[in-house]
């Protein structure tokens, strides 16, 4: 079942959630932690509701339900091969948990061998760059000085030798929300025969996908960055990748005979989607992918340019806080940043319990852009990995905040007034402590147990 298009992307749960504060009472929280993981969507959550009823096996059942779960599921393919832009007679899409499995699916299933060349860059985000270290060698291409490259820098990376099997890169950075220019990259890669990869996790809630006009030959996303999270992503990908060889994961659904001695492969995509599938998820991702549907974008586009001029603004006004990555250009509403003389997760910590205000720090499982972005020597990596390895804490990284379509300007106004009380107020910091995951919260306040039983009280 389809919905019809919609020009309005929707509404997203959770506005209006109130959580405490010090000095007791209660503050409409402000999610500006959105580039980890969406709010969901009404539209997802209301899907997956009326789906529930008829929720039964997939491609195991004869019966009434188990037939409609079953086109439900098919039909959910056809949708995420329109939103991205991709062609049906040549792609086919999968549905692993999240962008990180994808990745690790592909760089299993391209069969890479130890001496082949990844091109990949500085920029990534760790889903993509473990899977392909496991399999090849990498060959990165680094940012300047603003955290950034061109095509030309992905070019002559390209031109070395030996010729790169895989160009992999992200469509949008999870840290500054700078976006590559994936039409000229993708152009010069396919120019070399060279197999384009995208990891479209931060882009594909945030930006139309063309795969085609793009010349992007693999793309992976995560429902639960775009409004879904009922554990869902989508791997598209060329259907010759997968008519051939053994999948990563094997098991029920994935054969069409098995003895002791031998194993005849189902087709695709059935070959690489072994077990009991996540149909709820793919239902939620579905209906979030058609929420984004083309006429959607216009003002969805505009809410997040005035979201993105919004942060550049409040973020200027804030006495010795130090800018990581561009602040120019087309980007995502994202942005990271460091406080002189506050540790960030001192920084995050106090924008939640003062001001309720959520946002992200560390490094964003995106280390290697972090050290170039905090402009750490060799030495000092060398001592952030002795430091990860003892077990520390205390370790570098930033504060960042991320809007999304459910962020309001006046949530950004309310950052910008937070984190000018927060830098005018440095020594209230000794009214803090770290706990046993490094997080800073209010001395006196509860084990994380029993600060968590206190938010459960609230949500009621």
């Amino acid at each position: 079942m389809q919905t019809a298009p919609s020009s309005d992307p929707g509404p997203l749960l959770g506005v209006g959630t109130r959580v405490p504060v010090v000095g007791g009472g209660l503050r409409e929280y402000v999610d500006l932690d959105t580039a980890a993981t969406s709010p969901a969507s009404v539209a997802a959550a209301r899907a997956v509701a009326d789906f529930l009823p008829w929720y039964s096996s997939v491609h195991r059942g004869a019966g009434a339900r188990s037939q409609y779960a079953s086109a439900r599921y098919e039909a959910a393919r056809d949708i995420l091969l329109r939103f991205v832009g991709a062609d049906p007679a040549t792609h086919v899409a999968l549905f692993p948990r999240n962008t990180t499995e994808a990745l690790n699916v592909l760089a299993f299933r391209l069969g890479l061998a130890r001496q082949d060349v990844v091109l990949t860059t500085a920029v990534e985000h760790h889903a993509n760059l473990l899977p392909w270290r496991r399999y090849a060698r990498l060959r990165v291409v680094e940012v300047d000085a603003s955290g950034t490259f061109g095509p030309d820098d992905v070019v002559a990376a390209l031109d070395q030798r030996p010729v790169p099997r895989v160009l992999t890169l992200t469509g949008a950075s999870n840290v500054t929300g700078w976006l590559p220019d994936l039409g000229a990259i993708s152009a010069a890669a396919r120019e070399r025969g060279v197999l384009v990869v995208v990891d479209a996790a931060q882009l594909a809630g945030h930006r139309p996908i063309d795969m085609g006009a793009l010349g992007i030959d693999v793309l992976a996303l995560s429902g639960h960055k775009m409004g879904a999270p009922y554990g869902a992503g989508a791997l598209i990908a060329p259907r010759d990748l997968f008519t051939r060889g053994e999948p990563l994961l094997v098991g029920g659904g994935a054969v069409r005979a098995v003895s002791f001695d031998d194993v005849v492969w189902a087709d695709g995509p059935d070959r690489d989607e072994a077990g009991s599938p996540n149909v709820l998820g793919v239902v939620a991702l579905a209906a979030a992918a058609e929420e984004l549907g083309p006429t959607a974008w216009p003002a969805l586009l505009d809410h997040e340019r005035a979201l993105t001029a919004a942060l550049d603004a409040e973020l200027a006004t804030v006495p010795g806080l130090r800018r990581l990555g561009p602040a120019a250009g087309d980007r995502l509403p994202v942005v990271a940043f460091t406080l002189d003389g506050m540790p960030h997760a001192l920084v995050a910590g106090r924008l939640s319990a003062e001001h309720a205000i959520g946002v992200r720090s560390g490094c964003f499982c995106a280390h290697p852009y972090m050290s170039r972005l905090l402009s750490l020597t060799e030495e000092q990596v060398r001592q952030f990995h002795r430091d990860a390895r003892a077990g520390r804490v205390d370790l570098p990284g930033a504060v960042r905040a991320s809007a999304n379509r459910g962020t309001s300007l006046a949530d950004v106004a309310a950052l910008g007034t937070a984190l000018r009380a927060i830098a005018a107020t440095t020594d209230d910091a000794g009214r803090y402590r770290r706990d046993e995951h490094g997080q800073y919260v209010p001395r006196g306040a509860g084990r994380p147990r029993a600060r968590r039983q206190e938010l459960a009280r609230t949500s009621r």
